[in-house]
């Protein structure tokens, strides 16, 4: 990871939460953006009529893709060399690096342009460009702004989430080297002009890949800025980088995701471009690579399949929207999570892939566990369910923390026995009379600590819910006892006008 956001050694999620918590501005524009985009989700949910059928859809094509994922990607493989594309597998992070640096020193290369490259951002591989002395170029507008900061994505899709357009107008200013209004016209025309000099003098384009149809061996692209063409048409040589998850059956299925993806992400019916790219360029075509490769990566991705508890982990089409309605990753954005992929998806894909409880013990707890990523995900991918098999995996694993465990060994045995729970909430009320204050605890000692830093503890009610319930019970018993005499005599009527009526039933009561 480069700049401070990383996961530096020793740091903890709660240590990196803390930071970003007592940034306001931060705090405030994370909000701001995941709250407008859930919005405009909600809003194209709407009005598309019959969400819920397409999004099951969506989850069965993922499903069917991944449990035969072996024969699709044999398929794809196939068909992508059969256009004249160089096709790479590579197993780990390392041999992907090695295989991308190996085609740029083949080719001299000095600079590489790249669009949609969260792939790439898992790798590492701007750090081992540079060392080889070639300059990476990121041509997403977000992209570009955090390589100028030194930092790392903060969101999957709005990786600049965190930044204004004082700050922006800062880095771009030191980049012109002159003062640009911070006007959002005039910084992406700089960005603009000084881009499409970089696309012209480029030796390598490198993307990544949103899908790839196994039944022609093409990839799909989905931008909003049109870099993407750029890059996969101006450079004389094209990589791509791909998960090897990315896969989905045909043309057909694309239909599913591109109605999915976008609205899910944005809040758009349809992403601004959309691009097929079925191998290099042939004799009739006005532009295009003259060379193409594409680098399969595991990195990882395999680990799952098989494995029950996370296996649906691989249908993820990377939209975003499980962070957009994650109530933890709206107050402290994507750096406290430590890794490439943050919110509830980063929670659980970083620890899977790598199997590393030791680095990454404590992501699985920055979640409330509401399962409102279940809720917003277009595929369905229970995360709220593999967050509890990380925490429990954790546990199992003798990372655990003692005094959590005995914790839970003590609120079992409370929450087992309704008169011992009865004697906790009456020691409690008695209790919070030396620290509750108009009906809240602001303590900060202990577990109250932490919650409390930035929130504040409702204090026991006078009344509680089990009081009101005996109360409502009893009330309802008396009532239906008043009430007895009554329905005995209404029931002897009816009775009596039915044997008047001939014993027929059809007597008027």
């Amino acid at each position: 990871m480069s700049g401070a956001s990383g996961h530096s050694k020793g740091s903890s999620v709660k240590d990196r939460a803390d930071l970003a918590l007592n940034n306001e501005f931060l705090r405030k524009a994370v909000k701001y953006t995941t709250e407008k985009l859930k919005g405009g989700k909600l809003k194209a949910m709407e009005e598309h009529g019959n969400w819920e059928e397409w999004r099951e859809r969506g989850k069965q094509i993922r499903l069917h893709t991944i449990a035969h994922l072996d024969y699709y990607l044999n398929l794809f493989v196939d068909n992508a060399r059969a256009n004249g594309v160089h096709v790479h597998f590579a197993n780990t992070a390392e041999e992907a690096v090695h295989i991308s640096l190996s085609i740029a020193e083949r080719k001299n290369a000095k600079s590489v342009v790249k669009s949609k490259s969260m792939v790439t951002e898992e790798l590492h591989l701007n750090h081992a460009l540079e060392s080889i002395g070639v300059e990476p170029v990121e041509t997403d507008l977000g992209e570009y702004i955090i390589q100028l900061a030194g930092e790392t994505p903060s969101h999957i899709i709005i990786p600049a989430i965190h930044k204004n357009r004082y700050q922006i107008a800062d880095l771009l200013s030191a980049d012109a080297g002159e003062t640009l209004e911070p006007d959002t016209k005039v910084l992406a025309g700089y960005v603009r002009k000084k881009l499409r000099e970089k696309f012209l003098e480029a030796d390598i384009g490198m993307t990544g890949c949103n899908f790839a149809i196994a039944e022609t061996g093409s990839m799909v692209l989905f931008e909003n800025e049109g870099n993407a063409r750029m890059v996969t048409t101006v450079p004389e040589t094209q990589i791509t980088l791909m998960g090897m998850e990315r896969i989905i059956p045909s043309w057909a299925d694309l239909e599913v995701m591109a109605t999915l993806l976008p609205r899910s992400a944005t809040g758009q019916k349809l992403t601004v471009y959309m691009s097929g790219i079925t191998g290099p360029r042939r004799s009739e075509d006005a532009d295009g690579p003259e060379e193409m490769h594409i680098i399969i990566v595991d990195n990882g991705r395999s680990l799952q399949l098989g494995d029950p508890e996370f296996q649906e982990l691989l249908n993820c089409i990377r939209c975003g929207a499980c962070l957009n309605a994650c109530p933890v990753y709206r107050h402290i954005g994507g750096h406290a999570y430590g890794g490439t992929y943050s919110g509830p998806i980063g929670a659980v894909l970083t620890p899977s892939l790598q199997k590393n409880i030791a680095e990454w013990d404590d992501i699985a707890n920055a979640s409330s566990l509401c399962g409102a990523c279940y809720e917003a995900c277009p595929v369905k991918i229970p995360l709220h369910e593999m967050l509890v098999y990380l925490r429990r995996r954790k546990v199992e694993a003798g990372h655990g923390n003692k005094l959590e465990s005995a914790g839970m060994i003590g609120f079992s045995k409370i929450m087992s026995n309704s008169a011992r729970f009865k004697a906790i909430l009456k020691l409690g009320k008695m209790g919070q009379k030396l620290v509750a204050r108009n009906g809240e605890i602001r303590l900060k000692v202990g577990p109250l600590k932490g919650w409390n830093s930035h929130r504040v503890t409702p204090s026991l009610p006078k009344k509680s819910f089990r009081d009101q319930w005996g109360t409502m019970e009893a009330e309802i018993r008396n009532g239906l006892q008043e009430m007895a005499p009554d329905m005995k005599n209404r029931m002897e009527q009816i009775v009596k006008n039915r044997e008047k009526g001939g014993g027929n039933g059809h007597g008027h009561s």
